[in-house]
């Protein structure tokens, strides 16, 4: 492992000290390293960078979810430091720093393969597709009334419900948005998408796990402005046509997960009970 790409959120205020001992923890390791770093997660995306072996984020979960989706066609690891709030992507604390990257060098570590959404829609009267790591959430926009949405999976019509909107979620969103609006926990390296209505007008309209080669159809019907698409609450769209598919995409984001750190530690503490008596050992 050589090299390493650091990957900074700009708005997070973060120090050149702090920029610099993460630099320095990788110099430590590996003498030879080249060392670059990167101020936008667009920028990010070049063909230079599919050579890196890592990449370290800095930031929070919203900086790691562009970053993914930025970097998906060049399969580049990724880990967070967290700087952010909540910071569950992102899963290393900024003192636990010196000891993951000594960690990434020593090889203690498994790289963890997500799947990612890919949407396909009419956006501006052409076609447009884009990438979500954690959710696709097609919703009424601005209206205060509740809108109705017929779904077909794989060609098959599958109900019309009416609610505020409707959540298209992979695993790893599973814990975001779909979380929210009622959805399960879904283990994050799961081959399944999870499909969630946003505040369902029936009672018997609940969320539904699809295999994850599942094709989704969602029908917007008798929408009296454009509907809203949000993907990883960070995409913005106006829907000029009544109609979003969602399925699985090629491309998978790798992240990098320490073996000294669990995933159902990290949801008790993060996720299921946030309070000081839950945490546990």
């Amino acid at each position: 492992m050589k090299n390493i790409g650091i990957n900074i959120n700009t708005d997070k205020n973060i120090s050149k000290d702090t920029i610099d001992f993460i630099t320095n923890c990788i110099y430590k390791q590996c003498r030879e390293a080249n060392v670059k770093l990167f101020y936008d997660s667009k920028g990010i995306k070049d063909e230079k960078n599919k050579n890196l072996d890592a990449l370290i984020v800095l930031g929070g979960d919203g900086t790691i979810l562009s970053t993914l989706r930025n970097l998906a066609e060049y399969s580049v690891p990724i880990f967070g430091i967290n700087k952010g709030h909540l910071g569950f992507l992102a899963e290393v604390e900024m003192e636990e720093c010196e000891n993951a990257i000594e960690n990434l060098f020593n090889g203690n570590y498994i790289i963890e393969d997500r799947i990612m959404l890919k949407c396909d829609f009419l956006e501006d009267h052409h076609e447009e597709e884009l990438l979500a790591l954690n959710d696709v959430v097609i919703n009424k926009g601005n209206l205060s009334r509740i809108v109705k949405y017929s779904i077909y999976i794989d060609d098959v019509f599958y109900t019309t419900f009416v609610a505020d909107g409707v959540i298209i979620s992979t695993p790893t969103g599973s814990t975001a948005y779909s979380l929210s609006a009622g959805g399960p926990i879904i283990y994050p390296n799961l081959d399944v998408v999870e499909v969630t209505p946003i505040c369902p007008h029936s009672l018997g309209i609940r969320p539904i796990i699809l295999n994850g080669n599942s094709k989704i159809y969602i029908q917007i019907n008798k929408s009296y402005e454009e509907p809203v698409l949000t993907v990883d609450g960070q995409v913005y769209r106006k829907l000029y046509k009544n109609a979003v598919t969602v399925s699985k995409s090629d491309y998978k984001c790798k992240i990098i997960k320490f073996k000294n750190k669990n995933y159902f530690k990290i949801l008790r503490k993060k996720i299921t009970y946030r309070s000081k008596e839950c945490e546990g050992e």
